[in-house]
């Protein structure tokens, strides 16, 4: 029993290590599993003196030493590996090795051994898929337990006389069995308390980022601006707890909230220094309150002691800062420092976002805009002429053109969204297709077959005249007999495949390379809407037919 408590008295010292090392940077990558060269370095140096701290520690019975040298070898082994395990164990072995003694060339190499039980054990659990299973007291006794029985057994093989052996192992296989299974026990229980501390202080940084993404995602998609700075920094303080939270630009101060509101005014202009500073230099800037006191260049008595500015960056440039503030009498947690830097890449990339939907919008807007300047002005010259030659004979027909020409032109103005429903797009080309037939002087037949059911199909607006007008002025106007265009629109595997065509046949020869603007148009402003599997498709038979498909899904505005 002596034995027994006096290995156990050295469980404190080792208590104090775990804990100690728990604390450190070094231990973060090791409860994550994911140890990069120098943190391999910190973990074989921690786990190497703790392995010959256990031989230094240990109790002298017989010419040998009761010890708890296994600990370090075998949690090496554990939490790192085999190859960490066998490396701490040969260098503590070797340790042993030089102090000497009957039983050194045993505890050499049961020490090693030990380690590689450790490793082995990791291993299992890696492939087993549970990683976590490494820490669990459990699983660190019985490792070390049953590593405890195996140096007993190589004592017995390798240490002589085995006499002496045999009467050393009668005395220190329980106490040495027991204590160090206890003490790995012991150190995985801090090791495992300090991952659960990591990894919950890791959920709620991650929660309140998203809750912040969240809620300022919106807000930013319509601009950086005084009412959405008002709005972030209601969202930060609440999310934080800090005393006070303020957001400028480079100029201003845009918003502030929290404790001494009263004289720090939005639209007044920036007056701290290492606000500037910061912008500036685009560093972050902290100003602890203990070693530097944050000072108010506005107020004396401001209450305020302590500040963390962080720039707001958009494409390289500080367009901003995120300040947050502690008064005098808190300090300012370093949670909050890292979060606050935290908080400012994400909103400088939400910013990006917005400004990138922003350019989206505009140039869907161009788009839009070119569509509409689009009309052929030959169509346009040509219509008149068929109006001029019709008007005398025909003054009701020119009169119906006309009234078409109207509506057409109107309905091009009046498009104003970038979406519109199969109804509308047949409509808008209702008008154009009179008037090419007057043109063509009845050899222009038009078909058009729509399942009514398909009628609230959403499509970029401006989707099928384009396709119906490429079809007229490069196909059905360069033939001599009858001309014919088909519009159809069907459902067929949980998409709507809207059709033109004509029986020229004649992008067989001109391909692509007439395709223009507007049919390029239309497919890429098809995919951007619905994605890739959506857009144009062409079949052509020369002098026969050529068909375009748009694909669309069938969802309805």
């Amino acid at each position: 029993m002596e034995i027994m408590f006096g290995l156990i008295q050295e469980m404190s010292v080792f208590a104090v290590a775990a804990y100690l090392f728990s604390k450190t940077p070094a231990f973060r990558p090791l409860s994550a599993g994911l140890l990069k060269p120098l943190d391999n370095i910190s973990v074989y140096l921690f786990f190497t003196a703790i392995t010959i701290m256990g031989t230094y520690l240990g109790l002298h019975v017989n010419g040998a030493i009761a010890n708890t040298r296994a600990i370090g070898a075998v949690m090496a082994g554990l939490l790192a590996g085999p190859w960490m395990g066998l490396a701490v164990g040969i260098t503590g072995g070797l340790h042993r090795f030089m102090l000497g003694g009957f039983t050194a060339s045993a505890c050499g190499i049961s020490t090693t051994a030990e380690g590689l039980i450790g490793g082995l054990v990791f291993l299992w659990f890696r492939r087993k898929g549970q990683p976590d299973g490494i820490f669990n007291f459990k699983t660190a006794f019985a490792t070390t337990f049953i590593s405890e029985m195996v140096q007993m057994a190589i004592i017995l093989i390798f240490a002589k006389p085995f006499s002496e052996a045999w009467e050393l192992v009668q005395i220190i296989a329980l106490p040495m069995m027991f204590a160090n299974a206890a003490g790995a026990g012991l150190f995985v229980s801090i090791f495992k308390d300090s991952k659960n501390a990591l990894d919950s202080y890791g959920a709620e940084f991650s929660r309140k980022a998203l809750n912040i993404a969240n809620k300022t995602l919106p807000v930013l998609s319509k601009g950086f601006n005084e009412q959405s700075a008002q709005t972030l920094a209601g969202v930060i303080l609440s999310e934080t707890g800090v005393g006070a939270v303020a957001i400028t630009d480079r100029t201003h101060v845009m918003a502030f909230k929290g404790i001494d509101a009263d004289h720090h005014l939005p639209q007044s202009n920036i007056s701290s220094r290492k606000t500037l500073d910061c912008i500036n230099s685009g560093e972050v800037i902290f100003i602890d309150g203990i070693t530097e006191h944050y000072t108010c260049a506005i107020h004396e008595n401001c209450p305020l002691g302590s500040a963390l500015i962080v720039p707001l960056v958009l494409e390289k440039e500080v367009i901003g800062t995120i300040k947050m503030y502690e008064p005098k009498n808190r300090r300012f947690l370093g949670f909050n420092q890292s979060f606050g830097e935290g908080i400012a890449e994400v909103l400088s990339t939400q910013l990006m976002l917005s400004k990138y939907e922003e350019q989206k919008r505009l140039l869907t807007e161009a788009e839009l805009k070119l569509m509409q300047a689009q009309v052929n002005p030959h169509f346009l010259f040509n219509t008149l002429n068929t109006i001029g030659a019709v008007v005398r004979s025909q003054p009701e027909k020119a009169k119906e053109l006309i009234n078409h020409l109207s509506i057409f032109f109107r309905s091009n103005l009046k498009r104003s969204s970038e979406t519109a429903t199969l109804a509308e797009e047949i409509e808008h080309i209702r008008s154009y297709l009179v008037i090419e037939e007057a043109r063509f002087s009845d050899r222009l037949k038009v078909e058009i077959d729509i399942d009514d059911t398909l009628r609230q199909v959403a499509m970029p607006a401006f989707t099928i005249q384009p396709i119906v007008e490429n079809a007229i002025k490069h196909g059905l106007s360069n033939i001599l007999g009858d001309a014919l265009i088909k519009i159809t629109a069907r459902a067929e595997d949980g998409r709507c495949i809207i059709r033109v065509e004509d029986n020229a046949g004649i992008w067989c020869e001109s391909g692509k390379s007439r395709n223009g603007i507007g049919m390029n148009s239309v497919d890429t402003r098809i995919k951007n809407m619905f994605g890739g599997e959506y857009g144009l498709s062409v079949r052509c038979l020369e002098g026969s037919f050529t068909i375009v498909e748009i694909h669309l899904p069938v969802s309805k505005l």
